[in-house]
């Protein structure tokens, strides 16, 4: 699910949030103590609440209901008391009180005893998820809701583009990471190939599962980097293309765009042979044909795309001329 990386990261910081809330409320209480030796009296007594519980509950069962609800009521005249005192020396009476962004989990990220992740947890991964995406500004440009058939004018265009999304639509409801779920745009240029991905990120991203998208010459030049370039070659620096192989979903766009070679080839035919016996899912986008496609990777490139890939072809006019007009 969640990019890994990205959850570590936001764990640490929830968990640095949770702390700092702690933090800010001792900050507060020294500053409203100073001068003040009976709201310090008042605020002992309530650090002691705990250890009295566990006390209680020490001394066995016979009249521990009423021992813990004397203890409640002691408390809860305390805390009266508190914010009396606390409104007379100029402050709010809750001024006091730990100060949390987040109600439901404390800033802790997790809700249920730590079983189900928080909904501000999980809206941090997903904005992250957004970054990480490699897309993050078109995510909010290019979406289902936005995409428009209207472009395609012609009748055999808009009923082939009508299919095209409802598979794509289809696709993402569809989606999970237990098997390989693979799909090929291949059409001209400026036919919709780039906002369909971009609203299939944004959606996948959105239900919290790890994608990544990046160009194909973006892609190829991390390969040649990590062959060429001795700190990957040592470890020194983590390899770039580790998260190609492991992300939920790879989405490799302007697939031809790139300057092919034997190189190229070998790494395209790794990364989707590789992906795909491991369970993991690829969209690529590309203007090239069939025979184009196996005249620059190969013959078994092409295979692989024929077999493991549904292949979906865009047509129609391209649609940014259009926009100009």
């Amino acid at each position: 699910m969640f990019n890994r990386e990205n959850y570590k990261r936001i764990k640490q910081e929830f968990t640095a949030k949770h702390l700092a809330a702690g933090e800010a409320q001792r900050a507060r209480m020294r500053e409203a103590e100073a001068g003040h030796p009976e709201l310090a009296q008042i605020n002992a007594a309530l650090s002691q609440t705990g250890l009295r519980i566990f006390a209680a509950a020490m001394a066995g069962r016979d009249g521990l209901d009423e021992r813990i609800a004397a203890l409640r009521r002691e408390n809860d005249e305390l805390l009266s008391q508190r914010a009396e005192l606390l409104t007379l020396i100029g402050y709010p009476a809750d001024y006091l009180d730990l100060r949390y962004e987040c109600g439901k989990c404390l800033d802790t990220g997790f809700v249920d005893n730590g079983e189900r992740l928080c909904t501000c947890m999980r809206r941090a991964l997903v904005l992250a998820g957004y970054e990480s995406s490699g897309i993050g500004p078109l995510l909010e440009r290019q979406t289902f809701d936005n995409f428009s058939l209207q472009y395609y004018t012609e009748p055999a265009d808009r009923k082939r583009m009508e299919q095209v999304y409802e598979t794509v639509r289809r696709y993402v409801e569809l989606f999970s990471d237990e098997k390989p779920q693979n799909l090929l745009f291949f059409g001209q240029t400026g036919l919709g190939k780039t906002h369909l991905s971009s609203a299939i990120a944004k959606s996948l991203i959105d239900r919290g599962f790890d994608v990544l998208y990046e160009t194909a010459q973006n892609l190829f030049a991390d390969f040649e980097d990590e062959k060429f370039n001795r700190a990957y070659n040592t470890g020194v620096e983590e390899r770039k293309t580790d998260r190609y192989f492991s992300c939920d979903l790879l989405i490799i766009d302007d697939l031809g765009a790139e300057l092919s070679n034997q190189f190229t080839a070998s790494c395209l035919y790794n990364l989707i042979n590789t992906r795909y016996n491991t369970g993991k899912s690829c969209i690529i986008s590309t203007n090239l044909t069939h025979p184009e496609i196996e005249k620059r990777y190969s013959q078994r490139v092409l295979s692989r795309l024929l077999g493991q890939y549904q292949n979906l072809q865009f047509t129609g006019r391209d649609i940014r001329m259009m926009k100009l007009t």
